[in-house]
């Protein structure tokens, strides 16, 4: 490997603050990823160097931490952000910069920026599957759509009461009420859950509970003698990093919806999590959703700018498309015009070691920037390969803008 030349990894990842419980795993993952790539030769040859700052799960700070990542550190991409509030912060400064961001948890759409790659889910591939999957499944009646007050969860409960209502379910059959980011008192408001169900209708918790708030939601839930079988919970912001924190006896049968497990058996990820074992010497380390969807970005950018033969970031976009990279659970994950990913969609039930059981897994599903179930966004489109358009109206077949709504 040539050492005169550094490609600069930057990784913009809480390690402090309420979001260090899920985003501390994010950056470790990324100097795996980056210190793999070395062995294996490095990109271009020439070996990466990540470079790891510290936003604290402070959102202005995000947006500070990423201009000095592109400014003074120069590097030539950026993998971080976990909350869509953090994301939201940083939009102005990498596209200012013309910055290149992977983006790896799930959100709530209605975003496209020409400098993200959105590898997280998109809500027609997690919400709306979770959902149905209430109704078919579960028989659900009423919805208590729980978040914290932010707009990812805004965002997404806005599009699944719309949903709901388009499927028959009646508005005073869904509740809907957001907490503080490390809220910890819970009895009301499961209080106030365990009352929808007065009537005799099947109750059903989504959650867009997020960070360490969801320790205490949890216990309550158990402390209330409500079980999964009374009032099941399906969970978008808790995966096995976030239970590895929790006495799991208590949430038995609680679901989540991703489109990664670490129980997925298949050989990659019998080999990720080997590999991911023995670069933290643990071997009671889990993986996650989060962690395989940088895993995917990642991969994709180092071939992207091995096709562009160069890392810069206008090469490296249009180099993106139609990337192709194999899934930890099977099939291929595919990049899209729109700067998201085909993922398949998966729905676990927590079991008492803290793993997930596989119940549903779906075929590839494409992300969709834009919902249908919001009449201002199912007119519009993404599609930056051939209109280099984001927001593009398909009415109109107007681009109505090209930087992104902050």
């Amino acid at each position: 490997m040539a050492q005169d030349c550094t490609i600069k990894v930057g990784v913009l990842h809480s390690l402090s603050g309420t979001m260090a419980i899920s985003e501390t795993t994010l950056a470790d993952t990324m100097q795996m990823l980056v210190a793999t790539q070395n062995e294996a030769g490095g990109v271009l040859g020439c070996e990466l160097e990540a470079v790891v700052v510290d936003p604290a799960s402070d959102w202005p700070l995000f947006a500070e931490k990423a201009r000095e990542l592109l400014t003074v550190h120069e590097v030539d991409v950026i993998f971080g952000n976990w909350t869509s509030v953090s994301r939201k912060s940083v939009l102005p400064v990498i596209e200012e910069l013309n910055g290149l961001l992977f983006y790896p948890v799930q959100y709530e759409g209605e975003e496209s920026s020409r400098n993200v790659f959105y590898t997280g889910a998109a809500p027609n591939q997690q919400a709306i599957p979770a959902v149905d999957y209430f109704l078919e499944e579960l028989g659900v009646e009423q919805f208590a759509l729980l978040g914290t007050d932010y707009v990812y969860p805004r965002t997404t409960n806005n599009i699944l009461e719309s949903y709901l209502i388009e499927k028959g379910i009646a508005p005073e059959n869904i509740f809907v009420n957001y907490t503080p980011f490390g809220h910890s008192d819970w009895a009301t408001i499961v209080g106030d859950v365990v009352a929808l169900g007065a009537n005799g209708n099947q109750v059903g918790v989504i959650s867009t509970i997020n960070g360490d708030a969801n320790v205490g939601f949890y216990k309550e839930l158990a402390a209330a003698g409500v079980s999964a079988d009374d009032i099941p919970v399906v969970a978008f912001s808790v995966g096995e990093e976030e239970l590895s924190g929790f006495d799991t006896s208590e949430l038995v049968g609680h679901l989540a919806a991703w489109n990664y497990f670490m129980s997925a058996d298949t050989e990659a990820n019998t080999q990720f999590i080997a590999d991911w074992q023995a670069y933290t010497g643990d071997d009671t380390r889990v993986t996650n959703d989060p962690m395989e969807a940088h895993y995917i970005g990642f991969n994709m950018w180092v071939n992207a700018a091995e096709a562009a033969g160069t890392v810069d970031v206008d090469a490296v976009r249009t180099a993106m498309y139609g990337q192709e990279f194999p899934n930890l659970t099977g099939g291929t994950a595919v990049m899209l015009p729109n700067h998201h990913l085909s993922k398949p969609v998966l729905i676990g039930e927590i079991t008492a070691d803290g793993q997930f059981d596989i119940i549903s897994q779906t075929s590839e599903v494409p992300g969709d920037a834009w919902t249908d179930f919001l009449p201002e966004s199912a007119v519009l489109t993404s599609d930056w390969k051939d209109l280099g358009c984001g927001m593009y109206n398909t009415e109109t077949e107007t681009c109505v803008q090209l930087t992104s709504n902050y």
